[in-house]
């Protein structure tokens, strides 16, 4: 099989209407002129904090694709091995090589494919995650094929890579920028981990209703800290007043909503990222997370479903961690305490309800995520 050639490569990396999942689909489009037989390209990834292997994106021809699903890298013997040496893997016969013995599995062995071709990959020498190729034929990835293969994981792993190396600029300009202004308000780095965490718990919940996809869905949970960046532009006579907000202060206050907005888009703008097809989310998510259902939110006054999901995704875990959370002003409040108050929020028309349910529905896991993420003493 002579080596597939993308049309203009280039364009994967330049077209900014493509995501990554688009930019996946195109190499699978290439790839399948001379190699009918490869009917699913997908990438899994990695959270060294969590040891979880999430699925990301993928390109699924034959079946249907595996979605909104994790595990511990550390549970599972051979991909472990595998990130850990570098090493590839094929299996030629999937029915008599894997038992039904977890979700995964199940789904695998339900999909009809017979063999597959397991890539890990990383970042500067980081484990990023795997790329997993599958086909309904058995003993499909003969070694010319791999060799073919292993050239357009390396094509995939740069794309991730590009991807994540993009969104981690961001993130440590913004970090940055809080540190230099000395911004010293109750945002600690264990709450911005807990609530980007539990953001991504009522993404999961919400997602085959909202139609969210694992792309949306590690997006936000890589930008839903950045949500109060612009209160590096508040001053600390206001952010840091012990007392009640007078009227001048709260509209100085509410403006780190649109300070927020300018500093990303300049951070964007400075890494030459404007063209980034996700960037609209960090926006969203910084632009709108003050925004309440019944318009009494701020700084536009959107209703309803004019405020995005990712923003009222956001507002949630936001005020749950806030409720829960140790602040000079009060004791944190219990979990069930702070459901109660965020039910009466949804009863007065401010917090979406569909959020709220599920985090009631995963409150054992929210509380996990607290108890793991506490703030050092």
């Amino acid at each position: 099989m002579p080596l597939p050639q993308l049309n203009n490569p280039q364009n994967i990396f330049l077209e900014s209407s493509n995501s990554t999942s688009d930019k996946l689909r195109i190499i699978h489009d290439s790839l399948m002129k001379n190699f009918n037989d490869l009917d699913r390209i997908a990438v899994a990834m990695y959270d060294e904090k969590s040891d979880m292997l999430k699925t990301f994106i993928n390109s699924t021809r034959q079946g249907y694709p595996i979605e909104k699903y994790e595990f511990k890298l550390s549970d599972c013997y051979t991909l472990n091995r595998l990130a850990k040496e570098g090493v590839y893997r094929v299996i030629d016969d999937i029915p008599d090589s894997i038992i039904a013995s977890s979700p995964h599995s199940d789904w695998l062995l339900k999909q009809g494919y017979y063999s597959s071709f397991t890539v890990p990959i990383y970042d500067n020498g980081h484990f990023l995650g795997m790329i997993f190729f599958d086909s309904v034929k058995s003993a499909a990835f003969s070694s010319k094929i791999q060799r073919d293969l292993l050239m357009y994981s390396s094509l995939i792993n740069m794309i991730i890579s590009e991807e994540i190396s993009a969104v981690r600029s961001i993130v440590t300009s913004a970090k940055v920028a809080r540190e230099i202004s000395n911004l010293r308000d109750f945002e600690t780095g264990a709450h911005l981990e807990r609530m980007a965490r539990f953001a991504r718990i009522i993404a999961l919940e919400l997602a085959e209703s909202h139609n969210l996809s694992d792309e949306f869905i590690e997006h936000l949970y890589l930008f839903a800290p950045l949500h109060d960046i612009g209160k590096i532009g508040i001053p600390d006579k206001i952010l840091l007043k012990p007392g009640k907000f007078d009227e001048a202060e709260i509209t100085i206050m509410k403006g780190h909503v649109t300070k927020g907005v300018e500093l990303v888009e300049k951070i964007l703008g400075g890494f030459a990222l404007t063209h980034l097809p996700d960037s609209i989310i960090l926006k969203n998510i910084i632009g709108c997370h003050h925004e309440f259902l019944d318009g009494s939110g701020y700084p536009h006054g959107l209703r309803g479903d004019e405020i995005p999901i990712e923003a009222r995704i956001v507002t949630a875990s936001d005020i749950y961690d806030a409720l829960t959370s140790v602040r000079p002003y009060k004791k944190a409040w219990s979990p069930d305490s702070a459901i109660d108050e965020l039910t009466s929020m949804v009863r007065q028309g401010k917090l979406d309800p569909d959020c709220i349910q599920a985090i009631r529905k995963r409150l054992p896991d929210l509380v996990d995520i607290t108890s793991k993420f506490a703030e050092i003493k």
